[in-house]
């Protein structure tokens, strides 16, 4: 599986009838700019993310586009079916690319690989993953039959959190699991600040004449081993985010970066949004 460089994440998005067009707007020039992963959830405001992304990729060949949704941990069995056709009704498309068991549940793993792996067969779905599953719940997965066709897993990861990197991230690498970064650009206010007021972070995006939430975003396409998925409702962000596909950040930089905010040396609790 070869998944895009960068993407788009929807969480939030199409939660607010007014705001919904100019979220459409924002998707598709985000597409149209190169962003063709889009990843939502049924959990997004319960579907409407969904039946969002459905009318912004209308207008687009569905082979060129790469769709990921999400399940509800209650939905990892049986369910799981019936799940998946709502959201696919929701986004107006027969299969996805990548379907993700949003969060582990109390139904046992090997269910939800079972019924992934139907939903392989059945050409309902091309691949299956995880999100927010840390290194104990990754082993275990991997020790049950079928578990080594997960792809993905998708978890929180940007400058400030970089957790994942003790332990989860090298176990990720040696299984051929692709890791996907989301909230790339911190939502957390505090650690934003942090950031963008760093004198280090400042003249880098000086250096470069970008934002710093672009240079958020070259940080981690610099690492090359895993995909980030911001998610904007604003279209002239889209575009910014956008420019990050051709943009590489040079070693030096990302290395004073690198030692400005440190990944952990200890394995760290999984931060989870």
């Amino acid at each position: 599986m070869n998944l895009p460089r960068m993407g788009q994440g929807t969480w939030k998005l199409g939660d607010d009838p007014r705001s919904f067009r100019r979220e459409v707007e924002s998707i598709r020039l985000g597409i149209e700019n190169g962003l063709t992963l889009i990843d939502t959830a049924e959990m997004y405001g319960e579907g409407k993310s969904e039946v969002l992304v459905g009318e912004a990729i209308k207008a687009y060949k569905r082979k060129e586009l790469f769709i990921i949704s999400k399940a509800y941990p209650f939905n990892a069995g049986e369910k799981l079916y019936d799940a998946l056709q709502r959201s696919l009704y929701r986004l107006g498309t027969d299969y996805l690319d990548l379907y993700l068991l949003h969060w582990r549940g109390r139904i046992p793993l090997s269910e939800t690989i079972y019924h992934m792996e139907r939903l392989v067969e059945g050409g309902l779905i091309k691949h299956w993953g995880v999100s927010n599953f840390d290194t104990e719940d990754m082993k275990e997965l991997l020790s049950l039959e079928g578990g080594e066709n997960c792809k993905v897993n998708q978890v929180l990861y940007n400058l400030a959190s970089r957790g994942i990197e003790h332990s989860l991230l090298p176990y990720l690498k040696e299984n051929n699991i692709e890791a996907m970064a989301y909230c790339p650009i911190t939502p957390d206010k505090e650690l934003f600040n942090g950031i963008k007021d760093n004198k280090i972070v400042q003249d880098i995006s000086k250096k470069h004449n970008i934002s710093i939430p672009q240079l958020l975003l070259a940080f981690i396409n610099h690492r090359g081993d895993m995909t980030p998925i911001p998610r904007t409702s604003n279209p002239e962000h889209n575009i910014e985010n956008a420019e990050m596909l051709e943009f590489n950040l040079p070693t030096e930089d990302y290395n004073k970066l690198d030692e400005e905010f440190p990944a952990p040396d200890h394995k760290t609790q999984l931060h989870i949004v």
